[in-house]
Formats: structure tokens, sequence, C-alpha cells
């Protein structure tokens, strides 16, 4: 029997420890920890350091008997399959983002539409916790995939690299853009060439021509996938919205955990939030410096960005139509997250 497939006798003996350990009562010896395999895409990186934080925290509440294993390089099978995999029982977490899976989670969708997140990090982590804990997100979640969130993923506004140089929105004209697709029809309207490609494909892509330019969370993103070894230039100001990202396990699995761990959700969520925006902060002193030496910055002015979201209310009216013509919330959903953002204006 592996570690991670505990036999049903095995997963009572470490609920029943867990238990134990919760109401202060010494946990006994047993054979096995319960543990979570949660698949993480890419290498450990600023953007990890969310879950690993839940990870750490749970392994020090249960005294070592909830383990959350995280897998790096998507190492438990392919991202785009996570949501799968986790109803399957392939795999018990992984770190998702909307935009990889079209119609797979349409209502969570809605925080990727173009130019409507909060520009300040700090500020879209509150909107993207909100959004997460909303009941129609919940229950799109659990119904269709089996899954509950876990922990943050928020991420930093998006900025462009690459071999293009990008100062105003006619320089979009003919360019490939990596951006997920409901940010890439504001692009489009100016020419702009939306292709999607996942980030662990993005070095290969710039470097061969398959795009010309990455939209990508501003900085860390960039210095974890290296994409400044194959560019020539990085946009500053454009701070567009990108993929909605979140940490998810399966719901059954999490419902097995002793009621004293599940409580503790909250807490290891903001110690999670916490450690994100402190990761955030430090790859950005790192990297910045870096691309301003290797690359050629190119501004983006704030009048370049207005031209940009000027059509944005088009887009979002688009996306709630589709979603009600399929009989799900979308007026709901966009009033909500409008009504979360208008909090931090």
């Amino acid at each position: 029997m592996t570690r991670a497939r505990l036999s049903g006798v095995a997963r009572a003996m470490a609920a029943a420890c867990l238990a134990a350990t919760a109401m202060g009562v010494a946990t006994p010896a047993f054979a096995q920890t319960v543990v979570f395999n949660h698949n993480i895409f890419g290498p450990p990186r600023a953007v990890t350091a969310g879950i690993e934080a839940i990870a750490e925290f749970y392994k020090k509440e249960s005294n070592g008997a909830f383990e959350i294993k995280i897998a790096y390089g998507a190492a438990l099978g392919p991202e785009r399959q996570a949501p799968e995999s986790i109803k399957t029982r392939g795999y018990e977490g992984a770190q998702m983002c909307a935009g990889y899976y079209p119609n797979k989670f349409p209502l969570l969708s809605a925080m990727e539409l173009p130019f409507l997140a909060p520009r300040r990090t700090e500020d879209r982590a509150k909107v993207d916790h909100a959004f997460l804990n909303h009941p129609l997100i919940v229950k799109e979640m659990a119904d269709r995939w089996n899954i509950k969130y876990l922990g943050p993923t928020f991420l930093p506004a998006y900025e462009f690299m690459g071999n293009k140089r990008i100062a105003t929105a006619n320089d979009m004209k003919g360019v490939k853009m990596r951006i997920s697709g409901l940010n890439g029809k504001a692009l489009q309207a100016f020419g702009a060439v939306p292709t999607m490609v996942t980030a662990p494909e993005s070095y290969t892509a710039l470097e061969r021509g398959t795009i010309d330019s990455l939209g990508f969370p501003y900085a860390y993103t960039f210095g974890a996938y290296k994409s400044y070894e194959v560019s020539k230039y990085v946009t500053e100001g454009m701070a567009m919205s990108g993929f909605m990202c979140f940490q998810g396990t399966s719901l059954d699995a999490w419902n097995k955990l002793p009621a004293a761990l599940t409580a503790k959700l909250p807490q290891a969520q903001q110690l999670a939030t916490v450690a994100l925006l402190k990761a955030y902060k430090a790859e950005d002193e790192k990297w910045i410096p870096i691309f301003k030496q290797r690359l050629e910055v190119t501004p983006f002015p704030p009048e370049e960005r207005a031209k940009l979201a000027a059509g944005a209310n088009e887009i979002w009216e688009a996306w709630v139509k589709e979603q009600e013509a399929a009989g799900r919330p979308g007026r709901e959903i966009l009033n909500f997250i409008k009504s979360e953002v208008a909090k931090y204006k």
C-alpha cells in the first residue's frame, strides 16, 4: 500500500489520532500519516509560497499526522487535467487557474474579465478571497468537480515581456500575445493575436517565435520562468488583470478530516496571504532591477491603458449574456465582484 493511498482502516486510525491531538490527548503511534498529494505546475516560486505556508501550518497543527505533500513541475499529471484528476481521485489537490480550463469553471472565470480586478495586489487578495467564498462559486466547484477552495493564489497585475516593443495600444497590432481568453478580447480590438500556452511552455514558445510577448504577473513570473533570457522588452504600467487562480482540494477528502483541523482553514488561508504578499515583494526587489539592466523597459502611459480599458464594459456584458443564456447567474456574480472592487478604489 502506498503512503498516499491509505486503507480505510489506516485512514480511520489516522483520523482518530488527529482528533485526539486536537483535544489535547497524546497522539498514539500509527503506521501512516494522512497525505494529500497536491499538484503544482512549474517550480517552487513566489506563487507557491501560499500553499507551502498552508502545508507547514497543517503539519504543525496535526503534529505531523496530516501532510499536504506538494509535487512541483506537474509531477502528478498535466496541469490542464487537474479538475478531472481531483474528481477521479488521481490526487487530492492542485493549483488551478480558470483560464487553463475553458468552460470548466464558467462563473469563476468572471475574475478574468479585463480591467475588472483591482490593480494593487493587496486589494486583489481581498477580492479574490471574498469571491472564492461566494456561495455560487463554492457550489460550482463542488457540483462540477468535487473541489473545495483550500488556499489563495491571487496574482499581481500583468505586464508583457517579449520581442515586440509595446508602448501604445496600436503597438499590439499583429503581436502574438500569451494572455487568457477574456483579457485577450480587450487586446484583440487593437489587433493583438491572443495565443494561450501554459506558463511552463512559455520560454520555448517565446524562444521559437510561436509567441511574441508574454503576459505574466509582474515581476516574479518572468524571473521564475527565465523569460528575460529570450526577451528584449518589458512593459510597465499596463497592469492588466489576468488568470483567476486558486489552490483547490478534494471536497470528499477534506470532509474526512477532523473538524478541529478543518475549522482552522481561515487561519491557514490568512497565513498563506501574508506569505504570498511577502514573497511577491521580495521578488520585485530582486527581479525588477535585473529586468531594467537587461531589457528595454517601455512605460505604458495611463492614457494608453485607458484606451484598452474603454471596451471592457462591453466584454463584461457579453460575458453576462453568455452565462445567463446558459442558465447561470452571471449578472449576480458580476455585480458582486464590482461591489467588492469598489471597496478598494
